[in-house]
């Protein structure tokens, strides 16, 4: 059939059960349209079909028969809309932005045509971009972009470049991505996944296809969806036949799917000896923590309390004569998925010489070269990974992953390339969650305001996995009063969690600001005033002194004042999260063609590393845009961070530096006319073809916290990077539905290498944490424990309507002895924000109890009501203030 594409004609075939986004990826090689979630739902396969936005992934590819389509390439970079989203820094990893740019552009030309260059007010915009959706969280510069658009304010080319370095490429839809990698001759590979929730697999028959087995040795599978084998099919419609074809022989075993009746002492146990135990995924980031085992409860040990026996004793003797500074309180968080918009996603093949090739969707290259020459028996050098661009990971794509490994293995079958993408409803299933949590916690004041004792035990609903760590991070805020923290897993039949941007910090703040801030109300004291007191970080203190500045803290209204249906309040939330590092980071600057070219093993996930580094090049060598290029996602070079706990960018700046004084010094004694310090000449580089230098990143002036490595090459450094975060929410008293509408945050992260880009990225932080707190949840069927939410419109991620206003101040001083002297901001912009929503602070102005975000906690005489709000309960009862066991 005949198809008009970017304003050419061209001739395709289909097959009827052929959707428009495959022709257009596939046969026509654009692949700026993205497939992410296959239903309508995400916005990322837009394109324009004879003018009008359209989801390319639920379009028969039939109906664009005699049809003019317009794709992101077609807009060829010029379109206000795309120049507007690289100016505003409207984008993260950019995997949604083509879907976002072709729909803004229908809409600025129409708005314009309509009301000439006036912008749009904000509930028009998120109207406009409604079908859009970016786990990022990258609305605040959306809004920007399109109002700008809207102005005419970029109808020209403008004379800066824009603040993030590929821009242009994510704009453009030029950019590539794992997804987008189609090698000649490549088959696709479909990963089995089990039926069943707990059995023994006796035998596996593949029907005739090319198979790989993905079983541990005990055979075992534990959760519906987890991988048993793989196939592979030149045609994704003949291997997903294959997949089908494959017969499974299962020994049936009980499973058990709740935290209650997991507990019970006749529950079926999910692994019933210690090797199998030994077997256990780990939901922490980093070294798994030991634990002791009882049935399915685990209990992590030796690490988190300090002073216990005090703190025991000190909470006993406070219930027993009824102190009214006593908070004893339950809370639980639901099982939140990361969901990144681009799929787990990879494509192997092995070359004539034995070497494995990975392009692979990754937050760690370096990581998974070293762990597959390990697997296969490789020389590093015979393992390359790449991973471009990556869209989006928050904690998911660490290591070899299943998709990896079936990939190569199907490669080495088959002899040919292989290409393995997980559908949506795999990527919900099977590639990590932040783990459920049941929290009992205990706080004791004195009358004086000090914190005298801390309680705090945790339930991790972590299915398969164990490690969950959320009591921990209670030992490391608000000083040192005595404190017995425990952290539990109880295992079911359920699929493995695993690390979640600040994994453990969220649940546990969530429960311990809620109570910080019941607290203060008993003791009628401002909250932030309260915190300041327990807080004994002193980079905190200027955040809590910038928060009771703000005039919308200074005017809020007294608990309860508010009236009329829809009420408002404002809540408050403190967070931290430890400094980490990657001391071992280099940076090899190379000129090449008269352009100086940076490269080391790590991966931009949407943080912006890739231009950190361009920045700090271009500063310290006084160069323009076009003398500098960074080349990262590549395993084969010098030695750079997984993208991990934050440590990315404080890690790899001053590596940069480095470099870029190292370069200075060795062309300055090839052209003398070179300065000692600051800009070079830009033509020495045209005669210094070849010249290259690597740049370390030096040790931090008081070291580091351990004197040993933790993971791949991280340690922990000194100090804690804090956020203290506002929040103004709307309530609905009458249809219970809670609405933020505006949001504060204070950073204290040292030195911001890229302001623009740190802002994106705490906006971000925001919204997955309003997400976290109102939206989000994972649903299983009780019976059988199949996956309910397994698509966006069941499990749904915050859009851009439910962005508040937002605004981040930045406070650098306090980390001088940090080398580049910043540290990393993604953790911490995010795990407190959803305390911040659902605090007593926010709940009480507004006035309802049983419609708000959460129960008052511990209300003396009357029964506790179980609020709702979203898809996060809160579950507030008077309970012994240090739980048995």
């Amino acid at each position: 059939m005949d198809i008009v594409v970017n304003g050419s004609t061209v001739k395709t075939s289909a097959e009827p059960d052929t959707t428009a986004v495959e022709v257009v990826r596939e046969d026509l090689g654009l692949t700026g349209a993205k497939l992410a979630c296959g239903n309508g739902v995400c916005g990322a396969c837009t394109v324009l079909v004879d003018g009008s936005p359209t989801a390319s992934c639920l379009l028969p590819a039939t109906a664009l028969a005699d049809r003019e389509i317009t794709t992101v390439e077609g807009l060829g970079g010029t379109h206000p809309a795309q120049r507007a989203f690289a100016a505003h820094d409207a984008m993260q990893c950019g995997y949604c932005t083509p879907g976002f740019v072709v729909e803004a552009a229908a809409f600025v030309d129409r708005w314009r045509a309509e009301h000439g260059d006036v912008a749009p007010d904000r509930a028009t915009i998120a109207d406009a971009m409604a079908g859009h959706l970016c786990r990022c969280g990258a609305y605040e510069g959306i809004y920007a972009a399109v109002a700008s658009a809207c102005r005419g304010e970029h109808d020209t080319e403008p004379a800066e470049a824009p603040p993030r370095a590929e821009a242009k490429a994510k704009v453009t839809g030029t950019a590539t991505y794992t997804t987008d990698v189609y090698p000649d001759g490549y088959q696709v590979g479909i990963i089995v996944r089990a039926a069943m929730a707990h059995a023994r697999v006796r035998a596996v028959d593949s029907g005739g296809a090319p198979l790989v087995d993905l079983l541990g040795e005990d055979r075992t599978v534990r959760y519906v969806g987890q991988p048993i084998a793989a196939v592979a099919a030149p045609t994704r419609a003949k291997a997903l036949a294959a997949a089908e074809a494959v017969t499974i022989d299962y020994e049936p075993r009980p499973a058990v799917f709740d935290l209650d009746r997991a507990q019970e002492s006749d529950a079926p146990v999910v692994y019933p000896n210690d090797r199998e135990r030994r077997s256990a995924p780990s939901s922490a980031e980093g070294t798994t923590i030991p634990g002791r085992w009882s049935g399915n409860l685990r209990r992590t040990i030796g690490l988190g309390s300090w002073r216990a026996p005090t703190a025991i004793r000190r909470l006993r003797a406070a219930a027993k004569r009824g102190d009214p500074h006593l908070l004893t309180a339950e809370f639980s968080t639901p099982v939140q998925l990361h969901t990144a918009m681009e799929p787990h996603a990879c494509v192997a093949w092995w070359d004539e010489n034995g070497g494995l090739h990975l392009h692979l969707s990754t937050q760690t290259v370096a990581v998974v070269a070293e762990e597959a020459a390990k697997r296969w028996g490789l020389d590093p050098d015979q393992v390359r990974v790449v991973a471009e661009h990556v869209g989006g990971g928050f904690g998911a794509k660490s290591g070899l992953t299943t998709e990896a490994v079936a990939a190569a293995e199907l490669a080495r079958a088959t002899g040919a390339p292989v290409r393995v993408v997980l559908s949506r409803s795999e990527e919900l299933t099977d590639t990590g969650n932040r783990p459920g949590t049941r929290t009992r916690l205990a706080l004791l004041a004195r009358p004086s305001g000090r914190l005298a004792a801390l309680g705090m035990d945790v339930l991790g609903d972590g299915g398969v996995s164990v490690s969950s760590t959320v009591a921990i991070m209670a030992r490391l805020i608000y000083g040192n009063a005595p404190r017995r923290i425990r952290d539990f897993d109880v295992t079911t039949n359920l699929p493995p969690g695993t690390p979640f941007r600040g994994p453990g910090a969220a649940p546990m703040l969530w429960a311990l600001e809620q109570g910080v801030d019941e607290v203060a109300d008993r003791l009628k004291e401002d909250p932030v005033e309260l915190r300041r007191r327990w807080d004994g970080n002193p980079k905190r203190h200027a955040l809590y002194d910038w928060v009771a500045a703000l005039p919308a803290w200074q005017e809020r209204s007294a608990p309860g004042s508010d009236t009329g249906r829809y009420r408002r309040g404002i809540g408050v939330s403190t967070a931290n999260w430890q400094y980490m590092v990657n001391a071992g980071t280099e940076v090899k600057v190379t000129v090449e063609r008269g352009t100086v070219v940076a490269r080391t093993a790590t991966q931009d996930i949407g943080t912006g590393i890739r231009s950190v580094v361009t920045d700090i090049l271009r500063d310290e060598l006084g160069l323009p845009a076009g003398r500098v290029r960074v080349d990262l996602g590549h395993s084969r070079t010098v030695h750079g961070p997984p993208s991990v706990g934050s440590q990315t960018t404080t890690s790899v700046g001053p590596a940069a530096r480095d470099a870029a004084d190292k370069l200075r010094a060795v062309l300055r004694e090839r052209a003398p006319e070179n300065p000692p310090s600051g800009a070079i000449r830009p033509e020495s580089l045209d005669h210094a073809e070849g010249v290259e230098v690597v740049g370390v990143r030096q040790r931090d002036h008081r070291g580091y916290v351990t004197p040993f490595a933790i993971g791949p090459g991280m340690s922990v450094g000194r100090g804690f990077a804090g956020a203290v975060t506002v929040t103004e929410v709307e309530v609905d008293t009458r249809l219970g539905q809670v609405r933020p509408t505006r949001a504060w945050m204070g950073i204290s992260a040292g030195r911001i290498y890229s302001p623009r880009l740190a802002r994106n990225q705490c906006e971000g932080g925001i919204v997955q944490g309003i997400g976290y707190a109102l939206y989000e949840e994972r649903r299983v069927d009780p019976g059988s424990g199949v996956l309910l939410s397994d698509d966006l419109e069941e499990y749904r991620i915050p859009g851009i309507g439910d962005t508040p206003e937002t605004v981040i101040h930045f406070h650098e001083d306090g980390w001088d002895h940090v080398t580049g002297g910043g540290v990393g901001l993604g953790e911490v912009s995010t795990v407190g924000v959803a305390a911040s929503i659902v605090t007593p602070s926010t709940t009480r102005p507004v006035g309802a109890r049983a419609t708000c975000p959460s129960a008052p906690i511990g209300s003396s005489g009357a029964s506790v009501p179980e609020a709702r709000r979203g898809r996060t309960t809160v579950a507030v009862r008077p309970r012994e203030p240090v739980p048995a066991t």
